[in-house]
């Protein structure tokens, strides 16, 4: 764990040890201290903090006036800003005084990759400074040590204008004493074509008077090894009137220095495992477009901000090597197709971007989304392994009236967001509609978050039916968030946002222990019936979790329900992301007791071929097979082909959507097992369901 010392600006202890605790859990070991007043943070400035995190308003301080503080106690660590709510003005001002960030104590699970970031970047500024620091020493200590270097030495009679060169001199530039004579010519022959004229003009004001001593930095032309840079430095010497008769100096090789600055100078500006540009650089080039733009109309460029699908997968499961190997053969891809004029980034992680500099019109900019998408999408053979590389694309254009790159980046980023959510390989261009959106889902995830914490979300039980005999075999548990409002959010809308925020876990413990809790109340309720089993519904996420069978036997003890009437569904696109675990966790649910049904069979892959390795007792087909099964011959032959295959392996089979008396009939003419839909029932609160169990309706 990385040792982290933090300075908590903060009064509610609460609330700070909250922050402290997401660091925890970012994997960092945390030593702090706490202060909510002025004397308080002065005293502890006097200390080393490698972070500083404030609360922006408190009875007996201020963010503001602890950042004052902060920069003048000269401390070089990020300053991050962790609040319920702050202005946008503030926030604005806040930035100006040299706030690295902010992060709301609504969405403190982001403190960590915040704080990740900003420690890196402080890191890389000092590394800079560093730098530049050690190179000022260095032109120091060559000045210094001018006087016994071992340097070429020039001594040129400006009265017959002759030259004198030594031997180090000619050595410098590859030649022997005898190659090189005593002319001018010899030496400005030698100047770069590209530095003549600023070495003259320098050197003749010098001679006039006009500057103390003659300096500059140059190339010269070596004799077998190109132009190599030259620090050259002289002294006039001049008569009783003024007038400089002789002048004599020397010539420094710096040509290492200048490889060590140029590098310098690139690592600040690049990334170091792609070679492309980094943010910094990619903001700079996109800042001078926007200018350009705002000096000409007819002007257009467009940003296109990627994200790499798979590469986390790649990362985790291969190594670090694999991944950066991964990572560099995608930035050749997309060198291999810009454009001249074009400029790609990485941004970090899994993101790069690119600049399209003189767009002829927006069409130009998708079908280069397009070819991108194409060649970073072709197989990649890696260690071995060949993977499915594939990228979202968001699209923005300087048309949109951009002044700071940073806004064009996050409209671009936002469209990026937007595209992933479609699915894999997809590609949107940001329009206004967007931002609204993007606020509304942050509203969402602030409600979201609370509803977890308070447990806010109900359980409703769809009928599944016996089709043998008409009556109620079992539930099967949906999820509902009812608002206050009394109106209920659609899964659809917020299960997504839950399994990005990683909330889907925590929500499916409690629609898991919801579900587990009816079960006993309805066993407690009806004494001498048959318990009706439930299923309950896994995320992918929480099927991947090596406890979650740990978990489900805690979940079983608490209430004390007996395993074998609950059930869990799990999708066939889960059990094929990676079969062989998922073979694994079948089995260990089977020892417990617990049975399994594969939920949207038909709508994966590879289907058949894996099929009789997962052992499942139950198969749901998917409703877009049934809805055909009246309309269309090969509907219902398809139909009737997976309940033989699924009889066959022993499995029982549940057909979903059932909304008509016409699919329930032929439903039980290809003898399938048990159904749901709409025509029994829509989900059902507790309520109404434990009165359908008492009623025991035959369909």
């Amino acid at each position: 764990m990385s040792e982290l010392r933090v300075l908590v600006v903060e009064d509610s202890e609460d609330d700070a040890l909250l922050m402290l605790l997401q660091l925890k859990r970012g994997g960092y070991q945390v030593t702090h201290r706490r202060v909510d007043t002025p004397d308080a943070m002065l005293q502890a400035l006097a200390d080393q903090w490698d972070l500083v995190m404030s609360d922006y308003t408190m009875p007996r301080f201020s963010c503001p006036a602890a950042l004052t503080l902060f920069t003048e106690a000269g401390l070089d660590c990020p300053f991050i800003v962790v609040t319920g709510t702050i202005g946008e003005e503030s926030a604005v001002a806040l930035m100006k005084m040299g706030v690295s960030d902010f992060v709301l104590k609504t969405n403190l699970p982001r403190l960590s990759s915040v704080v990740e970031r900003e420690l890196r970047e402080a890191e890389l500024r000092r590394a800079k400074k560093r730098a530049e620091e050690a190179l000022r020493i260095s032109e120091e200590r060559y000045k210094l040590a001018m006087a016994g270097a071992n340097d070429g030495l020039w001594d040129w009679n400006v009265v017959d204008d002759s030259m004198y060169f030594s031997s180090r001199w000619k050595h410098m530039l590859g030649y022997e004493d005898p190659e090189i004579g005593e002319s001018v010519d010899e030496w400005q022959s030698r100047l770069h074509p590209a530095e003549r004229q600023s070495f003259r003009t320098k050197l003749i004001s010098h001679l006039k008077g006009l500057t103390p001593h003659f300096e500059i930095e140059h190339r010269m032309l070596h004799k077998t090894s190109g132009y190599r840079w030259m620090l050259t430095r002289g002294l006039a010497v001049r008569d009783e009137y003024g007038r400089a008769y002789r002048m004599a100096g020397s010539q420094t090789d710096i040509t290492e220095r200048k490889r060590a600055e140029e590098q310098l100078l690139h690592d600040a500006f690049h990334d170091g495992l792609t070679g492309l540009p980094n943010r910094a650089l990619f903001s700079d080039l996109l800042a001078f477009s926007l200018e350009h733009r705002q000096r000409n109309d007819a002007y257009l460029s467009a940003v296109l901000f990627l994200n790499m699908e798979r590469f986390r997968y790649v990362n985790d499961s291969f190594g670090h090597r694999i991944g950066d190997q991964f990572l560099i053969e995608i930035a050749s891809r997309i060198r291999s197709v810009l454009r001249p004029g074009d400029a790609a980034a990485r941004f970090g992680g899994d993101e790069f971007a690119v600049l399209m500099d003189d767009v002829r019109d927006p069409a130009e900019a998708t079908r280069f989304a397009e070819i991108l998408q194409s060649v970073l999408g072709r197989p990649l053979g890696l260690g071995g392994h060949e993977f499915f590389p594939g990228c979202s694309i968001g699209v923005t254009f300087s048309s949109g009236g951009y002044i700071s790159p940073e806004d064009m980046l996050r409209d671009a980023d936002t469209a990026m967001h937007r595209a992933r959510k479609r699915g894999k390989k997809k590609m949107e261009v940001f329009d206004a509609t967007m931002h609204d959106s993007a606020v509304t889902t942050l509203q969402l995830e602030h409600e979201l978050r609370r509803a977890v914490e308070r447990r806010e979300f109900k359980v409703f039980y769809q009928p599944i039916v016996d089709l043998k005999t008409g009556r109620l075999a079992s539930f099967e548990a949906l999820i509902r968030w009812p608002k206050a409002s009394g109106m209920l959010v659609s899964p659809n809308e917020f299960i997504p946002l839950a399994e990005e925020l990683g909330l889907i876990v925590e929500i499916g413990k409690q629609v898991l222990e919801m579900a587990c809790i009816q079960m006993v109340t309805w066993q407690r309720t009806f004494p001498g019936h048959q318990l009706i089993p439930v299923s309950v519904n896994l995320s992918g996420k929480q099927f991947s979790q090596p406890d979650l069978v740990e978990e489900i036997e805690g979940v079983i003890g608490e209430t004390g329900l007996s395993a074998s009437h609950l059930k869990l569904e799990i999708t066939e696109t889960m059990l094929m992301e990676n079969p062989e675990s998922a073979r694994l966790m079948l089995t260990r649910l089977r020892e417990k007791n617990i049975k399994v049904l594969m939920d949207d069979f038909g709508t994966g892959y590879s289907s058949l071929s894996y099929l009789h390795r997962f052992p499942c007792d139950t198969l749901k087909i998917d409703g877009s097979f049934v809805s055909r099964i009246t309309e269309e011959i090969e509907g219902k032959e398809i139909v009737r082909i997976i309940v033989m295959l699924a009889h066959n392996l022993g499995m029982n089979v549940i057909a979903e959507c059932v909304e008509t008396a016409e699919h329930l009939e032929v439903l039980r003419e290809l003898n399938c097992d048990l159904a749901q839909g709409y025509y029994f029932a829509r989900p059902l609160d507790a309520e109404a369901a434990t009165e359908l169990i008492r009623t025991n309706p035959t369909w």
